[in-house]
């Protein structure tokens, strides 16, 4: 059986915007492809793909830090008022016996963005390594990463919920605080770090060897 022609051998370049694919065409100095449909910028590969990847995905982390040590939301009345961590509000709702809330939050707000920085590492490092190891697996892991990484919103759709729910008492207040706005950074600097790599990098070392 024949080996599969790529794009790039077959002289096409796939448009990241509308994803037409256009025929490669020999340009004048400083000039630039552009797509016939969108009118955007082509490109064989994006960019400095690893590069910004690797900066959002590091700021992410550092992020990732406050936003589990600092409070998320604040409840006062009129005993006071008691600030929450995503941890502590996840014990809360477990205290409360509301099971399936506090499994949720735990599984968005925890789980997945630390699974999804770890995805998107090992991806990133076995890129820079030219890594030839299950290409089609890592490919796919890279379309789960940013298909369910903007779930990891629904820690703030839950605060955004209770601040709406509770403000239209009079027996508290809820307000949010600085931890939800590291944690919506994490979850919008992973996103731009999943969407800034190219994932056509992960094939570029098995078509070295052709």
């Amino acid at each position: 059986m024949s080996a599969a022609v790529t794009a790039t051998q077959a002289g096409l370049i796939r448009c990241g915007s509308c994803e037409k694919l256009s025929r490669a065409r020999p340009l004048p100095p400083g000039a630039r492809a552009r797509c016939p449909r969108c009118g955007a910028v082509l490109w064989r590969r994006k960019p400095s793909s690893l590069t910004r990847s690797w900066a959002l995905l590091i700021a992410a982390i550092i992020c990732y830090v406050p936003a589990n040590v600092y409070p998320v939301m604040e409840v006062g009345g009129p005993g006071g008022s008691e600030a929450d961590t995503i941890l502590s509000g996840v014990q809360a709702m477990f205290a409360m016996g509301w099971y399936p809330v506090g499994l949720l939050i735990f599984f968005a707000s925890i789980t997945v963005p630390i699974l999804k920085i770890l995805s998107l590492m090992g991806i990133l490092i076995s890129v820079q390594r030219r890594s030839h190891w299950r290409p089609r697996d890592r490919a796919v892991l890279y379309r789960v990463v940013e298909i369910v990484g903007r779930w990891s919103m629904l820690d703030m759709f839950v605060v955004s919920v209770m601040v709406a729910l509770v403000q239209l008492g009079v027996v508290a207040n809820v307000a949010p605080r600085i931890g939800a706005t590291f944690f919506a950074a994490v979850v919008v600097l992973t996103i731009f770090a999943a969407q800034s790599l190219d994932p056509r990098l992960v094939w570029d070392a098995m078509e070295e060897e052709r």
